[in-house]
């Protein structure tokens, strides 16, 4: 297992001010990297302590999967007494990372350039639903609206004439991703240059940018060449195909997949097809090329369908369920799920990042916290007496 001195972000302090998924996850994965996160909440904590399965009151299955590897310290920043403690720790911090509104931030006292003045070295990591500058800037933006609004729940309107919601929560996540690569390329700007730097990441335009890559199409031109939208991708002949006894995923991507795929299921005749001869022409011809796909693999088994593609190097899966993964043997062998106890919940089990560092995975070094769990200890760190502890505390 890595040493926590040899993690990326080891020595890294993180001022988390962040609920809910889009800012926990964000400042999660820097925790997983090494960073010391404090977890600032409010006396009432952060509300997805109390959403879904729980052993114990305060201590979701959801709060559990983005809250690891921090400390939690409960300040009532409402206060003044609250807002002096904030104020003494952005003063030794090297990020202050917060999802609320800014304007209610500025109420607080704690907007980017106060914060700034105050540490001229600090990463202060604004994450928003959207851009501040903007006419939506300040609006309330949840995971379901992002869907909606930056065109992803659209797409499903383009193939299947309704538009739906990805079940699971991924413009909170995406948005995530893309705050932590921010916040560590501002880090590594403040190790050239000294000098600390406001990161703003929202999750509409993060949104925007991340359905585009591909469905910007003829948009990217201008002016517009063609429609937007990627054809394959909108396909309605594009998903698990249904064979004798389930479902099975196929794609044959490249010339050689699909000669090698015509061979397989013996049909040579497609092989010549010039509707099919090159990516072009079957991009042209997508939904025709679906449709035989589906034709041809309703004959036989998922399992004699797996074999046969996977020796003939043809990209193929099985359509797992979320039970399913725990079953997985790629998981399996490679230690993916890692069981770790955790003081007042038990045994957990916990699922590995995407990331390894010459070979190792990121270890899981602190629990999540219950609320509040560390604030003596931190409060300690900074300086302030036992006396002093007490009242903050008791406050």
């Amino acid at each position: 297992m890595i040493s926590e001195e040899n993690l990326p972000l080891s020595g890294v302090k993180v001022l988390d001010l962040t609920t809910v998924v889009f800012g926990p996850y964000t400042t999660q994965i820097l925790g997983d990297f090494g960073a010391d996160v404090i977890k600032i909440e409010a006396p009432g904590g952060d509300s997805m302590r109390r959403i879904g399965p729980s052993r114990n009151k305060g201590m979701s299955s959801i709060f559990l999967g983005s809250n690891r590897n921090k400390r939690s310290l409960v300040l009532d920043l409402k206060t003044e007494k609250g807002r002096a403690v904030l104020w003494r720790l952005i003063g030794v911090s090297d990020m202050f990372v917060h999802n609320v509104r800014p304007q209610k931030i500025k109420v607080l006292g704690f907007d980017p350039k106060s914060v700034c003045k105050r540490n001229p070295q600090i990463i202060y990591g604004g994450l928003h639903g959207y851009r501040a500058s903007g006419p939506y800037g300040g609006r309330p933006a949840y995971d379901d609206i992002i869907q909606c609004i930056s065109g992803l729940a659209g797409i499903f309107e383009e193939r299947d004439e309704v538009p739906q919601m990805v079940p699971s929560i991924v413009a909170d996540k995406t948005a995530a991703l893309m705050a932590a690569n921010g916040l560590i390329a501002a880090y590594v700007k403040r190790l050239r240059t000294g000098k600390g730097t406001y990161m703003e990441c929202s999750m509409f335009e993060g949104l925007v940018s991340f359905n585009l890559v591909e469905h910007q199409s003829g948009g990217t031109f201008s002016p517009s060449i063609d429609h937007m939208g990627y054809g394959r991708v909108l396909s309605k002949y594009r998903r698990p195909h249904k064979t004798k006894n389930g479902f099975i995923a196929v794609l044959p991507y490249t010339n050689k997949h699909w000669a090698d795929f015509w061979a397989v299921v013996g049909c040579s005749e497609h092989a010549t097809d010039e509707r099919f001869s090159s990516m072009a022409r079957r991009s042209e011809n997508i939904d025709i090329l679906y449709e035989i796909l589906a034709e041809l693999l309703a004959a036989r088994d998922t399992e004699e369908w797996l074999s046969l593609l996977t020796k003939a190097d043809i990209p193929a899966s099985p359509v797992n369920s979320l039970s399913d993964l725990t079953l997985d043997e790629h998981l399996e062998d490679i230690g993916f799920f890692r069981k770790y106890d955790h003081p007042s919940e038990g045994l957990l089990t916990a699922p590995d990042t995407a990331y390894q560092f010459d070979e190792e995975s990121l270890p899981i070094r602190k629990h999540q916290p219950a609320l509040g769990e560390h604030s003596r200890q931190i409060l300690s760190e900074i300086g302030y007496s036992e006396e002093e502890i007490v009242t903050i505390i008791n406050d």
